[in-house]
């Protein structure tokens, strides 16, 4: 199935002028960046949903959530 990009997917013309500008680097640090910052954001979310929970699981349903989606 190939997903196609939404119209609110869009980069505007303006950001991708400032991503072309940067060097393949500089573009996966930022890609690195706003995984990272997706991956912290679900794991809050998880540990306040399940207090109970142990680290491990706490990671293991955050993985999950990034793979799938959710």
């Amino acid at each position: 199935m190939v997903k196609t990009l939404a119209q609110d997917d869009a980069v505007d013309d303006t950001m991708a002028m400032i991503l072309r500008s940067k060097t393949p680097a500089e573009r996966l640090e930022i890609a690195f960046g706003m995984w990272r910052y997706a991956r912290n954001t679900i794991l809050r979310i998880v540990q306040a949903e399940h207090p109970e929970w142990a680290p491990v699981e706490v990671q293991r349903e955050t993985a999950r959530r990034l793979l799938h989606g959710t």
